[in-house]
């Protein structure tokens, strides 16, 4: 049975960082990747990482979001430091077959999906 738990959401003020986790079972992934919904906005999708460590971001992300795994790949980590108030949005994680580079954020074309860590971030 394939499982994706996320973990460490919080409500934390504007500057501030987090670290959310995702635990991954049961399905043999080619990649993992986190997507967040803002309530009223579309998914989106803002970092992926592949076997092979390959990361991708999402622009508007670059520079403040870090993806990782550990080494057993069993866990996916979302660094986010410098949170703005328009980070705000449910955390979902994500595994899914291969994909190409330009295709990695694309929801539609994962398997699997968590349940959700909300992030709130007041200014």
């Amino acid at each position: 049975q394939v499982q994706l738990m996320e973990s460490g959401g919080d409500s934390v003020q504007a500057g501030g960082s987090l670290r959310l986790s995702c635990a991954v079972s049961g399905y043999k992934y080619d990649i993992l990747a986190w997507f967040r919904q803002a309530p009223g906005k579309e998914r989106e999708g803002v970092a992926a990482i592949d076997r092979g460590l390959r990361t991708n971001y999402a622009d508007s992300v670059k520079g403040r979001f870090t993806i990782s795994k550990d080494n057993a790949r069993t866990t996916l980590y979302l660094q986010i430091n410098n949170l703005k108030p328009e980070d705000t949005a449910k955390y979902y994680c994500a595994a899914g077959p291969f994909l190409s580079e330009g295709r990695r954020l694309w929801g539609h074309e994962y398997n699997y999906w968590g349940q959700g860590t909300q992030v709130t971030v007041s200014s």
